[in-house]
């Protein structure tokens, strides 16, 4: 690591420096007041303005980074310039962090627009924050008449009511609730059945963060309880009933009902934070068990979501010493997937050529993944990271690996020793990065090789297991249906379990908008030959969808076609498809619930 010069001594730097804050600046500042917007739609139920801001809230980063890059090319011809001034402006830089709200997102700006100007490729260099040079402890928002990061309640048995109907009003929401007084209830009543058998400590309170989280059709308050050594995460999703008032839906509570809100598989929110990194750390103390990289996600700050990422990603790779491999499973035509064992997650690269029936390329897969980043992902489609030039130490790696890279994906890997140390690396060009989920069609297999013909407690349980990811399984095309998604193809294959048994869909080369797919009956034969012959002897559009034909392709087992027939049998008629597809062409937007239904308070008419 070089030793940077002490003396700061030139204007240039320093105009840089400044130029590049500037630019950053602009970025949070336009990002917030998108998040802040939220508030508005949600109260006035611009649903759809809701969708458009968070798809274009997801290119404000770049777009930022080419103004700040253009900006300090043509001002100060910023690439042109000798290192020693550019190790000067990173420390002007770390100056002008030391009172900064945002430091940790300031320094990932600095390092998109360095690496920019720089064509630095690699992240382990001089020129970028490879570590934050800025703690972010105890930062404060000190703007004028600003909130605190959250608001603490200190209420008694008598006043917990009160307290909970006090903490809603102050979101100071602008539309009435139908009846709040009643809801509170609804809340004071599960929070009591958690609490019965607790003794209120001295220190009892309520925290809760002071913004709330919109996502969809929906605004979530997110506290905790803490009572003695104990701290409960909690969440209040609020909503808008079928007569256009609000009303509390549910009582989140625990961790996991928190993670599920919060999942990798479910688009960002919108908040509005002025420091983020405080709201991150509350997170943090409500789901320890939740990598940070993935809170900034959720948060929709997902370039600090990358570095915080990969940053996790060296440091496990320093404190470990297993080898890449290709991913257990089916191998897919158009994805080559692999994984680190020890680590949880895994890379997907894509392939050069692919066998027939594929007929697609390298730019329209890229458009896929991009469409799942801006879409509503309702729980049922992984998120994912996108690097490219990513560079592994090439004994990190199987040769069975190495060997498929070089079979499948040529152009995509490159070996060298680019710092001339002796010490090969693997760059790989291009690649997404996701949650490893155990694969549904392995899930269903251990299930089978577990047995389920006897009357066994294993048995039981492998049946039962089977029955449960079948559900889910179609409760997920269900779901992606209703957020105008059919996922092309349905495999068991292209779904993956995850740890709290949720199906989510991860192979995005041939989805479709459901209202770009046309949904037909298989016409009758017209005659016997028809009947009998092997080919399909009608005409068949490049986007038309017959559900009827799901059948042979999905439901081969007798147990698995059981279970799909008695729950989901609707997903094998074109009607199905069609009344949702007329239901989305006519404006309507989809409600959808981060949580199980029977968690609801009611199911009353006029409840949303």
């Amino acid at each position: 690591m070089a030793t940077f010069p002490q003396r700061l001594d030139s204007p240039l730097a320093y105009d840089i420096a400044n130029a590049m804050m500037d630019g950053f600046n602009r970025h949070y500042r336009l990002f917030r007041s998108e998040s802040g917007g939220a508030k508005h739609r949600f109260e006035t139920a611009d649903w759809h303005g809701q969708q458009r801001a968070q798809r274009e809230r997801i290119e404000f980063y770049d777009l930022r980074v080419k103004e700040a890059t253009a900006r300090l090319e043509n001002e100060f011809k910023a690439g042109e310039q000798p290192m020693d001034v550019w190790h000067q402006v990173k420390l002007h830089y770390i100056g002008l962090l030391v009172d900064h709200q945002q430091p940790e997102l300031a320094e990932t700006f600095f390092n998109s627009v360095t690496t920019k100007i720089l064509h630095r490729t690699h992240f382990h260099n001089d020129f970028i924050f490879v570590r934050p040079a800025v703690s972010t402890e105890y930062i404060e928002n000190d703007e004028p008449g600003a909130a605190p990061t959250y608001r603490a309640y200190y209420p008694s048995p008598d006043t917990l009511l009160e307290t909970i109907v006090r903490m809603v009003d102050n979101f100071q929401l602008q539309r009435p609730f139908d009846d709040l007084q009643r809801d509170a209830g609804f809340v004071l009543d599960a929070m009591s059945a958690r609490l019965a058998q607790v003794k209120l400590r001295a220190n009892f309170q309520v925290q809760v963060l002071s913004s709330l989280f919109f996502r969809n059709k929906g605004a979530y308050a997110v506290g905790k309880i803490i009572n003695g050594f104990n701290e409960v995460p909690f969440a209040l999703p609020i909503l808008h009933n079928k007569a256009g008032k609000l009303v509390i839906d549910a009582f989140l509570f625990g961790e996991d009902d928190l993670q599920g809100l919060f999942s990798f598989a479910r688009a960002y929110f919108m908040v509005d934070m002025g420091v983020p990194s405080a709201y991150v750390q509350f997170l943090r103390s409500l789901m320890p068990r939740k990598p940070r990289n993935e809170i900034y996600n959720a948060l929709g700050l997902a370039k600090q979501g990358k570095t915080l990422f990969y940053r996790d990603f060296l440091y496990h790779l320093r404190h470990s010493s297993d080898k890449f491999r290709i991913a257990p499973g089916i191998k897919g035509m158009v994805m080559l997937v692999f994984d680190l064992p020890s680590f949880p997650y895994v890379f997907k690269l894509i392939k050069d050529y692919y066998p027939a029936p594929k007929d697609t390329t390298r730019e329209k897969i890229k458009g896929k993944y991009l469409l799942v980043k801006q879409h509503d992902r309702v729980g049922r489609m992984a998120d994912t990271l996108e690097y490219s030039e990513v560079a592994f130490a090439r004994d990190r790696f199987e040769e069975e690996l190495i060997d498929e890279i070089r079979k499948f994906a040529p152009s995509q890997l490159e070996i060298s020793d680019r710092d001339g140390d002796g010490r090969e690396e693997v760059i790989v060009k291009h690649l997404y990065i996701e949650r490893r989920m155990i694969p549904l069609n392995i899930y269903l297999q251990e299930a089978f090789d577990a047995g389920i013909d006897d009357a066994s407690g294993a048995a039981l349980n492998a049946r039962g297991q089977i029955e449960q990811a079948v559900i889910e399984y179609g409760n997920a095309i269900k779901d992606l249906v209703a957020a105008n998604i059919f996922p092309g193809d349905m495999l068991w294959k292209n779904f993956g379990v995850t740890r709290n048994g949720k199906v989510v869909f991860y192979d995005y080369d041939e989805i479709e908008y459901i209202t770009d797919c046309k949904f037909r009956t298989v016409p009758q034969a017209r005659n016997e030959e028809d009947e009998m012959s092997g080919e399909v002897w009608y005409t068949v559009g490049p986007r038309d969808v017959f559900p009827e034909t799901f059948a042979p392709f999905l439901l081969g087992n007798a147990a698995i076609r059981e279970v799909f027939m008695k729950h989901h049998a609707d997903l094998l008629e074109a009607g199905f498809w069609q009344a949702h597809q007329e239901r989305i062409q006519a404006g309507y937007v989809h409600d959808v619930f981060p949580y199980e239904r029977e968690k609801r308070f009611r199911r009353q008419k006029g409840s949303a």
